[in-house]
């Protein structure tokens, strides 16, 4: 190879590659199974897209029949839209029996089943998983977390199962 032409070749550092690395497992991490059911506009902004309120849902891994539905806010603007704004941290649940609900294997008693980062590095919505035995229920939450202060602001629902399918537990 020339030289003129090794001069163009980028060098590939260890840490580059790294770096590399971490992004490509972060976007495989926040890339959880959401399916986008809609969204609306919030504050308009003329450069880059405007703040949001979103609504995903998400299956349940271990329960079939299970959906949850959680709203949040997405910022906009030209830090929103190259992925650098620090979300809000209010968000809102509603999980509901969408089909015959089974369980794969038997569930802890309290567990988390979504995360979804909402700044680029310290902060993440979360929805753990409870099960309320003596109402054979699951109980879902929502909230927010970040390395050095969470946020208490949080929301709650539940999905009752048929006492006929009683919920198996670790």
């Amino acid at each position: 190879m020339s030289r003129a032409r090794q001069h163009f070749m980028p060098r590939v550092t260890p840490l580059g590659t790294a770096v590399f690395a971490a992004l490509v497992a972060l976007a495989a991490c926040t890339a959880a199974a959401a399916d986008a059911i809609g969204e609306v506009d919030t504050v308009f902004k003329f450069i880059g897209p405007d703040h949001k309120i979103v609504v995903e849902a998400y299956d349940d891994p271990l329960v079939a029949g299970v959906a949850c539905y959680v709203s949040r806010a997405k910022t906009g603007g030209i830090k929103g839209g190259l992925g650098l704004a620090e979300d809000k941290a209010e968000a809102s649940i509603a999980c509901r029996q969408v089909g015959p609900i089974s369980f794969s294997k038997a569930l802890p008693a309290q567990e988390e089943i979504f995360n979804e980062r909402l700044s680029i590095m310290f902060k993440k919505l979360r929805v753990v998983r409870m099960v309320d035995k003596k109402r054979n229920a699951l109980v879902y939450l929502t909230y927010s977390d970040r390395v050095i202060e969470g946020s208490p602001q949080n929301s709650v629902t539940a999905v009752a199962v048929d006492r006929a399918t009683p919920i198996p537990l670790k």
